[in-house]
């Protein structure tokens, strides 16, 4: 199941990550993609936010997780990046178990994982267009998360 959003602004972004925090509030297991620049860690900003999350949020490219427990739920927010694929290996085991329970985990560069990386999740691709705005591809992948495609399509 597949939806498709374009953000022609930041408020668009916004309200966006706003209706994602709402379908997701007993947790889900997210794998971004997309470009460097093209806002995966912007989206999870404002998703977090929308959540209620007080600390600042930050990309993990260096830290490879970061974790935010002020929220109405867990975020965990993973970075492959520097891990590529033999890296990857290493933490699958923590990754399975960041996909379980209620929390929201959000892997940026999960094609780093070479789909071993969970399960039941919803995979969102964002994508910088020519005109300065973004295309939110989210698709689930098991039955778990087909709600959340089915609350963004009812706008």
């Amino acid at each position: 199941m597949k939806y498709q959003k374009v953000c022609k602004s930041l408020n668009d972004t916004k309200a966006l990550a706003q209706k994602f925090a709402a379908l997701v509030k007993c947790g889900c297991f997210v794998n971004l993609y997309g470009q460097i620049g093209a806002g995966k860690t912007a989206f999870v900003k404002l998703a977090a936010d929308a959540l209620g999350v007080k600390e600042k949020v930050t990309s993990p490219s260096f830290v490879i997780l970061n974790e935010y427990h002020s929220g109405i739920l867990p975020v965990y927010h993973f970075d492959l990046y520097r891990l590529e694929n033999e890296g990857v290996k290493t933490i699958l085991d923590e990754l399975r178990e960041y996909s379980e329970g209620k929390k929201l985990t959000f892997v940026e560069w999960a094609e780093f994982s070479r789909d071993e990386v969970p399960f039941s999740r919803l995979n969102i691709n964002v994508t910088y267009n020519d005109d300065d705005s973004r295309t939110y591809t989210f698709e689930s992948t098991g039955k778990e998360t087909d709600h959340i495609i089915e609350g963004l399509k009812n706008e």
